[in-house]
């Protein structure tokens, strides 16, 4: 049996949070790049959600690796994600719809793009293969981050209050799997990794909230799970 962490439960030490600043700005240089579709045409199609306050640039690391492997690849094309608005949703699964033309997509969420990843899994699994989050917050207390005021302030609205209907903590009716790390500076390691009521895996990397889609090691390691799951 698990032994009850309070800790994880928690928004991350402040060292773990400002060295979230520190990694990410030196990894600045993989958001230079074209951005649309990569990989083979023929590749199984990924379509990845960036966090918030970041966009496509912010994932390209991750895209271009996965394209390597052989997937297709695609960013939410939407710029800056913001945060929820009225619409967000529906947006969402029009851009997917136009990308998957008919087959399954393997949906890749980091941070806030997660909640929104396990939410348009609810309102359209015909659409979606397989769901994979990465730090996402979708378990315990919305405010057991640092990020949560910042959200407030762009997004407009409280954090645990957003203008759309979710049940963040329900499980979408397709397979989902939960990337966590307990060095993330952002999310309270409990909160991105959940239950087994609320994830189908649960599958612990070891790296930064950022690094998840901007460190090579740790880009290494997300696809090695979506490969192992879901083979190019």
């Amino acid at each position: 049996m698990a032994t009850w962490d309070p800790s994880e439960h928690e928004a991350p030490p402040p060292h773990l949070f400002w060295w979230e600043g520190v990694s990410i700005v030196s990894r600045f240089w993989r958001a230079f790049g074209h951005l649309g579709e990569r990989g083979p045409a023929q590749g199984r199609p990924v379509f990845i959600i960036p966090g918030f306050f970041a966009s496509d640039r912010s994932t390209l690391g991750l895209q271009r690796e996965l394209a390597r492997q052989g997937y297709r690849v695609s960013g939410w094309g939407m710029g800056m994600n913001r945060g929820a608005h009225a619409a967000i949703l529906h947006d969402i699964i029009n851009r997917l719809e136009a990308f998957a033309a008919g087959r399954k997509v393997v949906l890749i969420g980091w941070s806030l793009g997660g909640v929104f990843a396990r939410e348009v899994a609810k309102l359209c699994p015909e659409l979606i293969e397989m769901v994979f989050t990465m730090g996402s917050p979708f378990s315990g207390n919305p405010r057991a981050n640092n990020a949560w005021r910042l959200y407030e302030r762009v997004a407009g609205h409280p954090v645990d209050r957003p203008p759309i209907q979710v049940e963040v903590s329900t499980k979408p009716p397709v397979h989902t799997v939960a990337l966590w790390s307990r060095r993330d500076g952002i999310v309270a390691p409990a909160c991105s990794r959940g239950t087994e009521e609320q994830s189908d895996e649960r599958v612990e990397i070891d790296s930064s909230h950022m690094g998840f889609a901007t460190a090579g090691r740790s880009i290494r390691q997300v696809v090695k799970a979506v490969a192992a799951r879901c083979p190019p």
